[in-house]
């Protein structure tokens, strides 16, 4: 027995002699060490860990406070995460918006629509805003209001401005006067800022943050409408960078460490220091060629738990329902853990004369 457990270290000997402690072997590992510490700093690595962690706490926790609740005769444990519940529905547009598990309820949305004159864009509007309600309050008042009127003015005149030149300067206006009424409170609050113009030929689309908009066209393909400002892609890092500034990862990745998005309406210290921007990115779809069946715009909550895809797939199913499968994506989305508020907009089309498409009477 003796004899065989020398013979098993005398081969392990030979493996570490000649494979593992040769030159070019120690090399590698070197090498690896050293690459691993430029690019995952201790700290960073520390964090991920600890995050990792206590999402998992959080899971078990309401799993085992769900299972409680069962035992001790069926109590909903849904009622407190559910006190500020908004639902909306009109024509062709439908809105279910929960809290879920937040302390507070800061997504905002609006709809506007001119029912007689239906030249005349409609206009929705997603808000979540973090650090306050604030921001969000402040956009929903003033931003689709104002581009209604914009709008209109501009139907009287000849050779205007574009649709996405409105939204643009009146994305930025917004975001000066809020800044100059926040900052004077000593308010942080923040928001994104999720805005659709719809005509009866045109979409125009224009994002700030990571609130995100999808469509689904005629063969139930997923469109996208918006793409989200992360602190972590290239071109929105190295803009941080030049403005002196860094990101970070604390449960996610984060410019200064505090913010999750890059772009933003509000964040006057982070406005501050330039780091994060106010600049929305704009997109134009021809719905003639998309012939679209129906657009999703959403909060972030929503998109933590479902890509693109799926949520289109999810509420194509869905349709027939009350809310067009806004209220059944809303709670899916809490069952599957999401931690943040939740808003669902639904905007149903319809095929209009000679083969165009519009919003659904």
């Amino acid at each position: 027995m003796i004899g065989d457990t020398m013979t098993l270290l005398s081969l392990l000997g030979r493996i570490m002699r000649y494979f593992l402690l040769r030159p070019e072997t120690l090399f590698l590992l070197c090498i690896s060490l050293a690459l691993w510490s430029y690019f995952f700093h201790t700290d960073e690595v520390k964090t991920i860990v600890k995050s990792s962690r206590d999402a998992v706490k959080m899971v078990k926790g309401k799993v085992a406070e769900m299972m409680q609740n069962d035992r001790l005769g069926g109590l909903n444990v849904l009622d407190a995460e559910f006190s500020k519940t908004w639902e909306f529905k009109n024509n062709n547009v439908a809105v279910y918006s929960i809290q879920g598990r937040r302390d507070h309820m800061e997504d905002r949305f609006e709809v506007l629509t001119d029912i007689l004159n239906k030249s005349h864009p409609s206009i929705f509007g997603i808000f979540d805003g973090h650090g306050g309600e604030a921001a969000a309050d402040y956009v929903k008042a003033h931003l689709p209001e104002t581009l209604k009127q914009q709008l209109q003015a501009l139907e009287k005149r000849e050779g205007g401005l574009s649709h996405a030149s409105i939204l643009e300067q009146r994305i930025l206006s917004v975001d000066r006067e809020m800044l100059e009424k926040l900052s004077a409170n000593h308010d942080e609050a923040g928001t994104t800022c999720l805005v659709a113009l719809l005509s009866d030929r045109e979409l125009t689309v224009a994002n700030v943050g990571d609130s995100r908009g999808v469509l689904c066209d005629k063969d139930g393909n997923a469109v996208a409408l918006s793409h989200d400002h992360k602190p972590y892609q290239l071109k929105e890092r190295k803009r941080i960078k030049r403005a002196g500034g860094f990101i970070s990862f604390n449960g996610s990745w984060r410019v200064q460490g505090i913010l999750a998005m890059s772009r933003s309406l509000g964040d006057y210290p982070l406005k501050n220091l330039n780091v994060v921007i106010p600049d929305p990115d704009i997109m134009t779809f021809d719905l003639d060629k998309l012939q679209p069946e129906f657009m999703i715009l959403a909060s972030d909550g929503l998109w933590d738990a479902f890509s693109n895809e799926e949520a289109v797939r999810f509420v194509r199913e869905r349709l027939d329902e009350p809310h067009f499968g806004a209220k059944s994506i809303v709670l899916q989305s809490f069952y599957r853990g999401c931690p943040d508020n939740i808003t669902v907009m639904i905007v149903k089309f319809k095929s209009g004369s000679g083969g165009g498409t519009k919003a659904g009477e």
